[in-house]
């Protein structure tokens, strides 16, 4: 496992959106937009799923994914493997966040899933010689 160092997560915090890259069990891509998402720990994060359709069903059959974020010339990309929670604890937590955050924007959602990420590898985005370099 890798673990996010404090800048990391401070970033991930502070962008609005991630991308998260999964593909099918073939290797066809998919890449969505994702708002709804939170560190759980320094190896963990946690995605709210309200409307993946190909997303979900590329996890289902390959959980392997990548979630990227950046901020200027600042960015990192985490690799790891999923798992979908629709029951338990952290899946109701996971509801009733995403009631109380599509309450105060006024655009009702409805959490469908809680996409569980173990992050195993982390790469650096910054351009230069070192872009794309695992660092973790």
């Amino acid at each position: 496992m890798a673990k996010m160092t404090e800048r990391m997560q401070e970033l991930f915090n502070n962008v609005p959106i991630v991308v998260l890259s999964t593909a099918t069990i073939d290797g066809i891509p998919n890449v969505v937009p994702v708002g709804a998402k939170k560190i759980i720990d320094n190896e963990t994060i946690l995605i709210s799923n309200q409307f993946f359709n190909k997303t979900l069903a590329n996890m289902q059959a390959n959980p392997h994914v990548a979630v990227t974020y950046w901020e200027g010339h600042e960015g990192y990309q985490l690799k790891g493997t999923v798992t979908i929670e629709t029951s338990g604890q952290r899946y109701e937590d996971t509801v009733k966040w995403i009631d109380e955050l599509s309450t105060k924007s006024g655009n009702p959602k409805k959490c469908k899933g809680a996409i569980i990420l173990q992050i195993q590898e982390i790469y650096g985005l910054a351009p230069g010689p070192g872009a794309g370099k695992q660092l973790l």
